[in-house]
């Protein structure tokens, strides 16, 4: 019986410890020394202490060239077709006076044939996400693509136009429904829209096309999934504060877009900056499979619970042999663990959803079309796409848990997993949005969770803990900075960056050897196939070089959002955004009352812990608080402060007022900015804007 080591040193591909190549590209093997390397910055590099690819990331990158199926150019064909206009302004204005949105940034990607600082492969991707204006995918089904991280699709209506999705924020879909309306339009109205699922790059933008008193008239119906409101908000709400944090990771949100810099995010080119808002549905597809009527259209959906989304649905027009399959089904591999961090999906029950849709709708489907990238056209090719997808995922689940089952970790599964030979060589199951990677671990995290049964790392130290002890057994930090820039300079960069990521977190302060980690990271993500890792070592980098940015910070939560939170979900965030220190030694209860809906809750606070209960009173409460739920939430957008409406007679109070001060005293705020990369927050703290203590803050509207 071989040993878990000797299995996975047997397995193909295992041992490829030091090149750190985007994902499937195939001989990612040891780089060799070839030498120090300039350190001047290069030429346009966004940092001055910015580096140029080393001879062993450019050796990556031309193995990628060799070996990835770059004559199949089928994809650009498909991008190109049916374009009616396209966008000629590269730019498109905030409400607020900013920009919401800007191509012009990206037209870098089309002014040379390579870079030697970018994965041939995101490149490619990147240069097809360029895509910039109108397009008919069949009569009477059309797309504004390139105007956010997803596309604005129309469809023809006896009366009006059905939209699907309308982006992120209402001002580039405004820009989108405006450009549609001057070519194809013909002025007519916007006569329903459909929420395909629940992140926010597929409703945020509702409020720049539609207006509210159309959807209440009843004149436009809302129609989205089963459930889409409760996990529309949840989802954002309990980690909101640490998921945005993070997408400063993932979405390289501090990276200016160059070739040194952020490239695209594979799903779209980025995320727009406008106002967002949501307009809650007014129907809802409630059974597996749901036919009717929409403004004369028929339409079938699918719903597609916990795939790619918590609640989503697909979308097959029979009359047209038209097949929307919303986010389920893009020209990538999608996150089954997604990097800001979100539930882990279930990719079996994914590739599941796909196969039925296969098996429904795809036999006789003519088009395909989908909330990000662009359509496939006739049966043979749709069918083709829906095979890999379905098999991509069913294999990814399956065979990470073979390999589970025969003793691999999830700190070695990424070095194991790959993808079938057959899938690496088609362009939509490259890892463009998910990667093998992060999302191979992501699936024994489903499965088995985060320890590896280790009994050393079951209860371990914390890093900066632990890693000064790891300083003094390698020399102290004059040695490990010897041995990491030798490391560096023979392109053995994984191994690099764990004996100098040791230093750092034992010497936040230990300038040069941040500035050495900074040089390890940017070598890293120049290789990476996958725009959230390339992001994520790319942020690292600049944070180590530049610390994090300061100033004021604002909110950035839609109050539509805010205002869609149940009352249970607020309290339970109340919860969340209480410091227990605060309140230890204290107990009270308290009775709320909102008469307009008739819910009733007790709120306990015991044991440093405030917990709730719908639909009972104590029956000797400390206080008892009644106030409309329409009038609270006045306070959860932070319009007017709960003292206050206590103050006009808005909300009324019985018993001792005393302990919402209390407990208005144990609540924090939390800051958007906290320190990921030890030494880069600033000595002083950034300034920030406080929320009243019973405000409700959960997060900006995050995309995927």
């Amino acid at each position: 019986m071989s040993t878990r080591r000797e299995f996975i040193k047997a397995l193909p591909g295992a041992g490829a410890a030091f090149s750190v190549a985007g994902a499937f590209v195939p001989g990612e093997s040891v780089a060799r020394a070839q030498g120090a390397e300039s350190v001047s910055p290069p030429e346009g590099h966004f940092h001055p202490q910015g580096k140029p690819p080393s001879t062993f990331t450019r050796d990556v990158l031309r193995r990628a060239r060799a070996t990835l199926p770059f004559a199949d150019d089928s994809d650009f064909a498909e991008q190109r077709k049916g374009l009616i206009a396209p966008m000629t302004a590269m730019t498109i204005p905030a409400e607020a006076g900013h920009v919401a949105w800007d191509m012009q940034q990206f037209r870098f990607l089309d002014e040379q044939d390579e870079f030697d600082s970018i994965h041939p492969s995101l490149v490619r991707i990147s240069r097809l996400n360029n895509n910039y204006g109108l397009y008919e995918v069949v009569p009477g089904i059309y797309q504004v693509r390139g105007f956010d991280l997803s596309d604005l699709t129309m469809v023809r209506g006896r009366s009006g136009w059905i939209v699907f999705d309308p982006l992120i924020s209402q001002e580039t879909a405004r820009a989108a429904w405006r450009l549609f309306q001057a070519h194809v339009g013909e002025g007519r109205p916007i006569s329903a829209v459909i929420y395909s699922h629940t992140h926010g790059d597929h409703w945020g933008g509702v409020r720049g096309i539609l207006d509210e008193e159309e959807v209440r008239s009843g004149r436009v119906p809302v129609i989205a999934p089963a459930d889409f409101m409760a996990h529309t908000v949840a989802e954002n709400v309990y980690a909101g504060n640490a998921m945005n944090r993070r997408l400063f990771y993932q979405y390289g949100l501090l990276l200016p877009a160059g070739p040194h810099g952020y490239v695209g995010q594979g799903l779209g080119q980025r995320v727009s900056a406008g106002a967002t808002g949501l307009i809650a549905p007014t129907r809802h597809v409630v059974d597996p499979i749901e036919e009717f009527e929409v403004d004369g259209v028929r339409m079938i959906f699918q719903n597609t619970p916990n795939t790619e989304a918590p609640r989503e649905m697909n979308t097959y027009l029979p009359d047209m042999k038209a097949l929307w399959m919303a986010e389920n089904v893009i020209a990538s591999l999608h996150n089954i663990y997604t990097l800001r961090g979100a539930p882990v999906r279930d990719p079996l029950n994914w590739s599941k959803y796909i196969n039925e849709a296969l098996y429904r709708f795809g036999m006789e489907a003519e088009v395909m079309f989908a909330s990000h990238h662009w359509p496939r056209w006739g049966n043979a090719r749709i069918q083709e796409v829906l095979r890999a997808q379905r098999d991509l995922y069913a294999h990814m689940n399956n065979q990470v848990l073979h390999l589970a089952n025969q003793g691999v970790t999830i700190n070695e599964i990424h070095t194991v997993y790959e993808v079938p030979r057959n899938l690496q060589q088609k362009w939509h199951c490259r890892g463009y949005h998910g990667s093998p990677e992060h999302n191979s671990r992501g699936v024994v995290q489903r499965y088995l969770g985060f320890w590896d049964c280790n009994p050393a790392t079951l209860i371990p130290l914390a890093p900066s803990e632990s890693a000064p002890l790891y300083v003094e057994m390698m020399g102290g930090a004059e040695a490990i900075l010897a041995r990491g820039r030798r490391l560096h300079d023979e392109g053995k960069y994984l191994l690099a960056q764990e004996i100098v990521n040791k230093l750092v977190q034992a010497e936040p302060r230990n300038r040069a050897a941040k500035e050495l980690l900074a040089d390890i990271f940017e070598q890293i993500g120049y290789q990476q196939e996958n725009p959230g890792l390339r992001n994520s070592f790319l942020a690292g980098a600049y944070e180590l070089r530049t610390g994090i940015p300061e100033g004021e910070t604002a909110s950035s939560s839609s109050p539509d959002v805010v205002r869609a939170m149940t009352t249970e979900l607020f309290l339970n965030f109340l919860a969340i955004r209480m410091d227990s220190r605060k309140a230890e030694g204290m107990r009270f209860t308290i009775n709320l009352v909102t008469p307009d809906n008739g819910e009733r809750f007790v709120i306990e606070l015991e044991n440093a812990t405030l917990t709730n209960i719908a639909g009972f009173q104590a029956e000797k409460p400390d206080l008892t608080l009644t106030i409309n739920r329409s009038d609270l939430e006045r306070t959860m957008i932070g319009a007017k402060t709960l003292e206050a409406q206590i103050a006009d007679g808005t909300a009324t109070v019985q018993g001792d007022a005393g302990v919402l001060a209390q407990l208005a005293a144990t609540m924090v705020d939390f800051d958007p900015r906290f320190e990921i990369m030890p030494g880069t927050k600033g000595t002083a703290a950034p300034e920030q804007v406080h929320a009243e203590a019973y405000r409700a803050e959960p997060s900006r509207t995050i995309a995927e």
